[in-house]
């Protein structure tokens, strides 16, 4: 299979779902996957990778492909099945989440990355697939999007940690506000810089 110029199109007689995560890095809050079934009768123009847009670009079009897909459905992990599972198999988990909410069911699943969660259907994996395949663009737009409206909540939860401003990643910020306040509920702790804290005694003031 080529690795540019895909679409929907390539899959004569397939159902295809894009799969895409957001939030495997920041060192805190849940991690979200999303799923969407595109309708070929209604396409979508400026799908891409959602790092590549702007937060503005980004709703408007999570706005579009909830009104024009055939389906479309956001998952999550929390950071409490993060700290348990890993977060390799809490994505994996937070996607086929995704791929069953669904309204209606794929033939194929198309996945961001270079792994494959464990499906029902067929799956496969797309290194890059976000900036390559409308469906996934689409699933990374709506993860991303959900994501930060998820960590907009938590910043209004815990607005010493400034989530607003860095996403729950581990910016110089964010470390800062860190050591000021300690380890919070919503704080990954199996991630070595929140693991570090708690080990120096830093074990969550902060609620």
């Amino acid at each position: 299979m080529s690795d540019s110029n895909f679409s929907l199109f390539n899959y004569d007689g397939e159902i295809i779902c894009g799969v895409d995560e957001a939030g495997r890095g920041p060192l805190a809050g849940p991690v979200f996957a999303a799923a969407v079934i595109l309708d070929p009768e209604k396409p979508i123009n400026g799908l891409r990778d959602s790092k590549k847009l702007t937060a503005e670009r980004r709703e408007a079009l999570a706005g579009q492909i909830k009104a024009n897909a055939l389906a479309w459905a956001i998952a999550e992990c929390s950071e409490a099945e993060i700290d348990t599972l890993n977060i390799l198999q809490a994505t994996m988990l937070a996607m086929r989440r995704a791929v069953e909410g669904l309204a209606m069911t794929p033939t194929l699943a198309l996945i961001d990355g270079n792994r494959c969660p464990q499906l029902s259907i067929r799956s496969e994996a797309i290194v890059k697939g976000d900036d390559k395949v409308q469906a996934i663009s689409a699933a990374s737009i709506l993860a991303k999007t959900a994501r930060d409206a998820a960590l907009q909540v938590l910043h209004a939860q815990y607005p010493h940690y400034a989530f607003d401003q860095h996403k729950g990643y581990p910016t110089a910020l964010h470390m800062e506000r860190l050591r000021l306040h300690g380890v919070s509920p919503v704080h990954r702790k199996s991630y070595a810089p929140v693991r570090a804290l708690l080990a120096a005694g830093t074990d969550g003031a902060a609620t």
